[in-house]
């Protein structure tokens, strides 16, 4: 019979083993060939590492779907509820990912402005205008992805306001269209590319402004959407409370299942047009 010390202390040597071969260093390929186990235990422990190593990439909101329909499956002893919270996983966690476009689309708008104002800043400086833009991008990150290509071409002499073009290709980046048809008339016309930068701050920011005023217009709309859809919720608590037992009715008897199923239907039949309704008003 196994003693609770000899327990510990076993437990304490797996451990041991465990980070031996998880810690890195010179000496690791030796400890891991140390061990019978140790490739085995080397890879699982790896996948720890990895998985502590990234807490915020583990955890997707839209799973809290699962684990709501987890809930009502306990409370009301039916499985639909499971399977409801497991076909909106998909479903909310596009949504979740088009906000997120969204946020990142704006910051890069936000990165555009800051780009034009800095650049006319620097010129105003005394600065060149390829030093200016290079010094720009690498202060404010707004061409992402495309910085090397529009820095090169500044450095080198390339074709600034094609490569500026291209890089107004991405979500949010369209002020770098504007930005590369300044360049071309500075370079073409003579025009101070400065004042130019300097409009095109002001108009990006005004558009900017302008879709900020819309959208805190339309919250009152959005938090009407999201009152029709906590309005059924409402409805079971409420039929709990008066002890009602809505779940068991619901998940349960012939006539509940139908209303279960036409209300769903209707629920997110309506929530979809007041969607549709609202962000055909929010596009600019």
């Amino acid at each position: 019979m196994v003693t609770v010390p000899s327990a510990y202390t076993a437990a304490l040597c797996a451990g041991a083993v465990v980070w031996l071969c998880a810690a890195g260093g010179p000496g690791a390929r030796r400890r891991r060939l140390l061990f019978a186990e140790g490739a085995a235990l080397h890879a699982g422990a790896a996948t720890l590492r990895r998985w502590f190593a990234r807490p915020a990439s583990r955890f997707r909101p839209e799973w809290l779907c699962l684990a709501a329909g987890a809930g009502l499956a306990l409370l009301g002893e039916s499985p639909l509820p499971l399977l409801a919270g497991a076909a909106a996983v998909p479903l909310v966690g596009r949504r979740l990912r088009a906000r997120a476009r969204a946020g990142e689309r704006d910051r890069r708008g936000d990165a555009v402005i800051d780009l034009c104002a800095t650049i006319a800043a620097e010129l105003r400086a005394g600065s060149q205008p390829a030093q200016a833009l290079r010094f720009a991008a690498r202060a404010t990150g707004a061409l992402g992805d495309d910085e090397p290509a529009v820095a090169a071409a500044a450095r080198f002499g390339g074709d600034v306001p094609g490569a500026l073009r291209g890089a107004a290709g991405t979500a949010g980046a369209e002020g770098l269209a504007g930005l590369g048809a300044c360049w071309q008339v500075a370079v073409d016309g003579g025009a101070g590319l400065a004042a130019g930068l300097d409009r095109l701050e002001a108009a990006l920011r005004e558009r900017r402004e302008e879709r900020e005023r819309l959208r805190a217009q339309l919250s009152g709309a959005w938090a009407t959407v999201v009152l029709l859809a906590l309005l059924p919720v409402a409805g079971l608590a409420m039929g709990a409370a008066l002890g009602a037992d809505p779940l068991r009715v619901l998940l349960h008897t012939p006539a509940g299942l139908a209303c279960l199923v036409v209300g769903g239907a209707l629920e997110a039949a309506g929530l979809w047009w007041a969607g549709r309704i609202v962000r055909a008003g929010a596009e600019p």
